[in-house]
C-alpha cells in the first residue's frame, strides 16, 4: 500500500483555519499559531475510548470525517495500542476518504500518535500473547528483559517496528507528532533515573533521525501522573531533564517539542502545582514547559465523561462544554483532546469551537 506523502504545514493549515473564519465563522481565536505558524485548532480529536470491534471502527471514522469536514478540528490523536491499533486504522481510513475526495489536504492536518505499549494486533487472528511471541519475541525484536512490567518497551529495534506498523495502520509516510507513551510512568520507578535516561537518549536519537528523513515533524511525552506528581514522588520526572537531553542529541533545534497529560477540573495539578524544575526554581508544569520552548496538548479534559455528567456549568453552557473551555483556556495549551463517537455528543462538542476561548480571567475564576 503506497503512503500518502508529506506532513502538515504552515500554508496548509492556515488555509483551513481561513476557512475556518470566514466560511464557517469560526472565531480567529479558535486557533493556535505554533512556534513554525501552523495554526491548529484548540479542540482535537481523540481515539482512545471503544471496543476493539467493527461498530467502534465506524463511528470513530464517521467522528474523524465529521470533525475535520465540519472545518473546526486540524488536530487528531490516536496510539498504536489505542483499541489494539484499530484506532489507528480508523483514522487512517477516515483521513484516506477526505483526502481523496478533496475535502481537506493532508497539509492542513496535525496528526499525532504513541509508542511504547505493546500492541497486539486485534485483527490478527490470535491471541494478545501469541502475537507478542510470534510477532515481537521470535522475531528479536524484543528481547524478554527489554519489556516492563509486562507491557512497555523502549529499545530503538522494537520503536522502528512500531513506527512502521503505525504508518501502515495511518496511511501516511509521516506523522507530524510521535509521542513516546508513558514511558516515565511505565519505567522510571522500575529502572531507576540513570537507565531510564540512557533509554530516553537512544529513543530521541532515533526519534531525530526520523526527523532528518522526513518521517516525523516533531516528537513529545504523552504522560499520564509523572509529570504532574509531587517531586518526591517515584514516578516524578522533570521536563528539563527530558529536554536536555532532546538538547544533547538534537543540538538546540531539537524535536521534542510538545507533552500530553492529564488537565481538567478535578485534575488541576499543571496549573496549580509548583513541582517542575527549571534553572533551580520550581514552577507549574504549564509554565516549565513554556520556559522550555514546549507545547501543552491536554488529555482527559471531560475525565471519560465523569465532567460531562456532573461537572460544573458556565455561560449558559453545558457541563461538557464548560469543561472543554475550562481545558481549552489553560496556559500554553494548545488544544485538550477528547473522544467523541456519538453524534449528538461530537456535535455538542464540535459548538465549542465556534466560542472565543475563555480569558484568563474566566479560567482562573473556575480553578479557585
Amino acid at each position: 500500500m503506497a503512503l500518502r506523502p508529506g506532513l502538515a504545514t504552515p500554508e496548509g493549515t492556515r488555509t483551513f483555519a481561513e476557512r475556518g473564519v470566514t466560511q464557517r465563522g469560526l472565531p480567529r481565536t479558535h486557533f493556535r499559531a505554533l512556534s513554525d505558524r501552523r495554526l491548529l485548532s484548540s479542540l482535537g480529536l481523540g481515539t482512545y475510548i471503544g471496543a476493539a470491534d467493527a461498530p467502534t471502527d465506524v463511528a470513530v471514522e464517521q467522528a474523524v470525517s465529521v470533525a475535520v469536514g465540519s472545518g473546526r478540528v486540524n488536530v487528531l490523536d490516536t496510539a498504536i495500542n489505542y483499541r489494539h491499533q484499530r484506532a489507528e486504522r480508523s483514522v487512517g481510513r477516515a483521513l484516506g476518504r477526505l483526502f481523496d475526495r478533496g475535502e481537506v489536504e493532508r497539509a492542513a492536518v496535525f496528526v499525532a500518535t504513541k509508542q511504547g505499549y505493546l500492541a497486539p494486533d486485534a485483527e490478527a487472528g490470535v491471541s494478545a500473547s501469541e502475537w507478542v511471541e510470534r510477532e515481537l519475541l521470535r522475531t528479536g525484536l524484543l528481547a524478554p528483559e527489554d519489556v516492563v512490567d509486562g507491557s512497555h518497551a523502549m529499545t530503538p529495534k522494537y520503536l522502528a517496528d512500531q513506527f512502521e506498523r503505525s504508518r501502515r495502520n495511518l496511511g501516511l509516510a509521516a506523522v507530524d507528532l510521535l509521542y513516546l507513551h508513558n514511558a516515565p510512568d511505565a519505567q522510571l520507578a522500575r529502572v531507576g533515573r540513570a537507565e531510564f535516561s540512557r533509554r530516553l537518549n537512544d529513543a530521541f536519537r532515533l526519534y531525530e533521525s526520523w526527523r532528518t528523513e522526513g518521517r516525523v515533524g516533531y516528537y513529545g511525552l504523552a504522560t499520564w501522573d509523572s509529570l504532574r506528581a509531587r517531586p518526591d514522588a517515584p514516578g516524578f520526572f522533570p521536563l528539563e531533564e527530558a529536554v536536555r537531553i532532546a538538547t544533547e542529541v538534537g543540538g538546540a533545534d531539537h524535536g521534542l517539542r510538545f507533552v500530553q497529560f492529564p488537565f481538567n477540573v478535578a485534575m488541576p495539578e499543571a496549573a496549580t502545582l509548583r513541582n517542575q524544575p527549571v534553572d533551580g526554581r520550581r514552577e507549574t508544569l504549564f509554565r516549565a514547559a513554556h520556559r522550555l520552548g514546549v507545547r501543552c496538548f491536554t488529555s482527559v479534559p471531560l475525565l471519560q465523561g465523569q465532567l460531562a455528567r456532573g461537572g460544573p456549568v458556565r455561560d449558559g453552557l453545558s457541563a461538557a462544554q464548560t469543561a472543554l473551555q475550562f481545558a481549552r483556556a489553560a496556559p500554553d495549551t494548545v488544544a485538550p483532546l477528547v473522544g467523541a463517537k456519538r453524534p449528538e455528543h461530537l456535535s455538542e462538542n464540535l459548538e465549542v469551537a465556534g466560542r472565543p476561548p475563555w480569558t484568563d480571567a474566566e479560567f482562573r475564576a473556575l480553578i479557585r
